[in-house]
């Protein structure tokens, strides 16, 4: 009897078994815990069903409780529980899709799903019992809604400009063409620019080049980007080498894969927003990775350009925080001369050259202000006298000048560094405005200097990049309930670090546009201003 039982089949299609269970999943009366629930409302939403009243996420807590961890059911309930779960593919077969669920045994089915259930409510009992008051907060305020405008953003989607992209494509062959004419005439050959033997061949024992760093490996030379950077300098080969890489990465990543990623159903793309995958605390996309498009580049402009409107009765309209974590770092150091500049609106780069060349703002040059500007947003990231020389080309002696007058000028920014730095190498951790910790495990007791170091620098920049994540994601909560309540027929279709863009009707650009501010300014609660920069055209390049 016990081997028939075994053989039983689960005689129920998809459709059907959500169709059995809609009522409690729809049900705003019945709470639900769940694992990975943005995952789950896809799933459902496919099959015309609605997840409604999810009160946890076993992945959400483990994300805030660490950043640095691995989320999936299985390893937590191993490192929290010692509970060792079975895998799918042990349950399915290696490869096989969850529809084959409905091939197996009865009670296989029905010890794998309960297993995962038992884990899931352990899990979450585990994590209310060892959140702190500040990571609870964190959880419900801002990570947990934050799920819900994800899963609206990725079903929105954004439409692509596919005929626009391939004329960009062709454009971009043509180019590629012509650096490799120029490339081959330089060389006295032809070679396969994408091999990176035949380039270190080439390079090194045709035309003799010489580097000052490390070029020979076990297998030949290294081609990689540190050396070719360094060659390009002096050598007009590399520069093109260089530029080669840079056309062909670009055009495989975007420019020819957007078109292929365009959804039958409705003629969009939808990305994936991932929520917990950085340790920053910073949202990222995939498929397509949406955050790398090249920044302030002629070439990542002409891609944003191929993001349009639905239709010609609609603007996109972008929206991102001006120079959010110079703010913060204001907020963060207390420093009188910084915050002073940004409660005057004061432009922040003339106003550090000025001081670091001892000469009046009105006489500051672009010159000087680019190398401010440089030393600006250097010490946001830890930069060494080493990484300011290669970004400024001035010697390293020079550099370190720079960064001693700059320290000078703004003497509560050396002490936040090293406030915060010693904060860390005590506890192990920092955390944000909002209470979002970064761990460092032992790196920042590590004996390589350069793993210390590099942990140093992180802890730095963690409380300003992280408040910075925070307050974009409480911001995209706000405007997404702004949106629903007042205009559904605008469209929250992308954030990108700091930045969000939105499908706005024409009629209603200009609410949206104040919505959107109000959102983003979250009534200031910086003691220096949140300063918003929109606008908006008939594609995200117009509205940068």
């Amino acid at each position: 009897m016990e081997e028939q039982v075994s053989e039983k089949k689960v005689y129920f299609t998809v459709e059907e078994l959500i169709n059995i269970l809609k009522p409690i999943f729809e049900d705003e009366n019945i709470a639900k815990i769940s694992h990975n629930a943005k995952f789950l409302m896809h799933l459902l939403k496919n099959h015309n069903c609605e997840l409604n009243s999810i009160i946890f996420d076993t992945m959400l807590a483990d994300y805030i409780k660490d950043s640095s961890f691995k989320h999936g059911l299985k390893q937590q309930a191993l490192s929290y529980l010692q509970y060792d779960m079975q895998d799918a593919s042990e349950l399915l077969g290696k490869g096989k899709m969850m529809k084959t669920v409905c091939e197996l045994p009865l009670h296989d089915v029905f010890d794998y799903f309960t297993n995962d259930a038992f884990a899931i409510l352990k899990l979450a009992k585990y994590h209310i019992e060892n959140l702190t008051e500040k990571e609870i907060n964190l959880f419900y305020e801002i990570e947990l809604p934050l799920t819900k405008v994800l899963f609206e953003m990725e079903r929105n989607g954004v439409s692509i400009d596919t005929k626009y992209l391939k004329e960009f494509s062709d454009n971009i062959d043509i180019q590629i063409k012509d650096l490799e004419k120029n490339i081959f005439e330089i060389a006295g050959c032809e070679f396969n620019i994408n091999s990176p033997k035949q380039v270190g061949e080439v390079l090194f024992e045709k035309l003799g080049l010489k580097s000052k760093g490390k070029n020979k490996t076990k297998t030949g030379y290294s081609t990689s980007a540190e050396v070719l950077e360094e060659l390009a300098v002096e050598y007009e080969i590399a520069k093109l080498i260089l530029e080669h890489r840079h056309l062909n990465k670009i055009k495989s990543t975007y420019i020819d894969v957007l078109p292929e990623l365009v959804s039958t159903k409705d003629k969009r793309v939808h990305t994936t927003f991932n929520q917990t995958i950085t340790t920053t605390g910073r949202l990222s996309s995939s498929n397509p990775n949406l955050q790398n498009i090249p920044a302030r580049t002629e070439i990542g402009n002409n891609i944003r350009k191929a993001f349009i409107p639905e239709n010609e009765n609609s603007v996109i309209l972008a929206a991102d925080y001006s120079q959010i974590e110079l703010r913060l770092l204001a907020h963060y150091s207390d420093d009188p001369i910084l915050t002073s500049a940004f409660i005057n609106n004061e432009d922040i780069h003339a106003t550090t050259a000025a001081k670091i060349f001892n000469v009046k703002q009105e006489e500051v040059t672009k010159d000087m202000r680019r190398k401010a500007k440089a030393v600006n947003f250097g010490i946001i990231y830890g930069q060494t006298r080493y990484g300011l020389s290669e970004a400024l080309s001035i010697t390293p002696q020079e550099a370190q000048e720079f960064i001693d007058k700059y320290f000078e000028t703004y003497p509560k920014i050396k002490e936040y560094m090293e406030t915060t730095k010693l904060f860390a190498i005590q506890n192990g951790y920092v955390e944000t405005l909002y209470g979002r910790k970064r761990y460092f495990g032992n790196e920042l007791n590590s004996s390589n200097k350069n793993i210390r170091e590099f942990a140093q620098r992180a802890a730095i920049n963690a409380p300003l990049q992280g408040t910075a994540a925070d307050l974009i994601k409480i911001a995209m909560i706000n405007l997404n309930k702004g949106l629903n309540d007042k205009f559904k027929s605008a469209k929250m279709i992308l954030q990108v670090h700091d930045e969000l863009i939105i499908e706005v009707p024409n009629d209603i650009v200009k609410d949206v546009a104040e919505l959107t501010i109000k959102s983003m300014e979250l009534s200031q609660p910086l003691n220096v201003p949140l300063v918003v920069d929109l606008n908006y055209g008939k594609n995200w390049k117009e509205a940068k």
